[in-house]
């Protein structure tokens, strides 16, 4: 049976764990807020469901929870920084925020991170830029779940893009999606339920099409974004392959089949090329273009026109990006977050080990 706590609950169990790790009071609440934001924006495969694998890989030594994060070169406008091996759920924000004060002086701004790791949705560092009538951009690469178009060998992750735009009455426009028909996170949630991936979002280790959630542990892969070259999957294999290259060959992180896996019982790949994982930022002030005011009022204008066009029968309404997720949020602050039993069960084991009651 499922169980519902309140987000506050979570957020504190949450903060708890990471200074129990060795975070700072600082890193440990903006882990935790990081973390907990997509529960809250109803993407449960990247909430406190990863929280003990976080755990696991700072036990391996993979994860520095007392890191000296530093940008290594810069211009006005860019900067790479090394994380050193800090949470991705620390290092993301730090990085955003180097580039939204690389935009307030030369108009935009953009950074490369390397040796990090996995850094939650990357909805949450785009939206960063909101407040300051910035256009936010994240992308991160990920460990080799992926088979590009034609190929049966894992050689790309998910590779997340999120890009959030500031309006004026209207809500923001944020898009975060995988550049894959579903995340990893996603097949998580199917094998916690018992239930059979949807037909596109997987193939077994020979290439051949397959609804088995767990096909990933049997030596099969993700498919791209559309599932098969008939359904555009090369346009989503481009997709994750942009982003493996701005987040990698940028920064000089690990890159293709050589990104670390996220759980910590996996081998690290053999002769990896750079460091980490890598994530790439933009912040773009958009008075460098027009008048912010004029541009968002603009946005309201797209906004209005889009929610209000003619609905194909059989559905209610078209959905402008991030709506979904800011009604989840509003409902899980209201009413709390559901967790499903295997999460539950999991972070019982976190409050054992560790002495916090859950």
């Amino acid at each position: 049976m499922n169980t519902t706590f309140s987000y506050s609950r979570l957020l504190n169990f949450t903060e708890q764990i990471f200074l129990k790790a060795g975070c700072s009071n600082t890193d440990a609440q903006l882990a935790a807020k990081v973390l907990l934001s997509a529960d809250l924006r109803g993407v449960d495969s990247h909430g406190i469901a990863r929280l003990s694998g976080y755990i696991r890989l700072w036990q391996a030594g993979r994860i520095n929870t007392t890191p000296a994060i530093k940008i290594i070169h810069e211009t006005p406008s860019t900067a790479t920084i090394d994380a050193d091996k800090a949470l991705g759920l620390v290092a993301a924000p730090a990085a955003m925020q180097v580039a939204i004060e690389k935009a307030r002086l030369a108009g935009t701004g953009w950074v490369s991170v390397k040796n990090s790791n996995h850094f939650g949705i990357a909805g949450y560092h785009a939206m960063m830029a909101l407040q300051h009538d910035m256009i936010g951009i994240a992308m991160t690469n990920a460990s080799a779940t992926v088979a590009p178009t034609f190929s049966k060998e894992r050689l790309l992750g998910t590779n997340p893009i999120a890009v959030a735009i500031p309006a004026g009455n209207k809500a923001p426009f944020v898009a975060d999606f995988a550049t894959t028909t579903a995340a990893n996170g996603k097949l998580e949630i199917l094998q916690r339920k018992n239930m059979d991936a949807p037909p596109g979002w997987v193939q077994d280790k020979d290439g051949q099409p397959s609804t088995d959630a767990n096909e990933l542990k049997k030596g099969g892969s993700l498919l791209p974004l559309g599932g098969d070259k008939e359904h555009g999957s090369h346009k989503g294999y481009m997709l994750g392959a942009i982003v493996d290259v701005f987040s990698a060959m940028l920064s000089g992180a690990n890159y293709g089949p050589w990104v670390p896996p996220f759980p910590a019982y996996l081998p690290m790949p053999e002769n990896m090329p750079g460091e980490g994982i890598g994530h790439f930022f933009g912040a773009m002030r958009i008075d460098a273009f027009r008048p912010a005011e004029v541009f968002k009022e603009n946005m309201d204008a797209w906004i209005q026109r889009f929610s209000s066009a003619a609905v194909a029968d059989g559905f209610e309404k078209v959905i402008i990006p991030g709506a979904p997720e800011r009604e989840s949020e509003y409902y899980c602050l209201q009413h709390g977050i559901t967790l499903l039993p295997p999460v539950v069960e999991d972070l019982k084991k976190l409050s054992d080990s560790f002495a916090i009651g859950l």
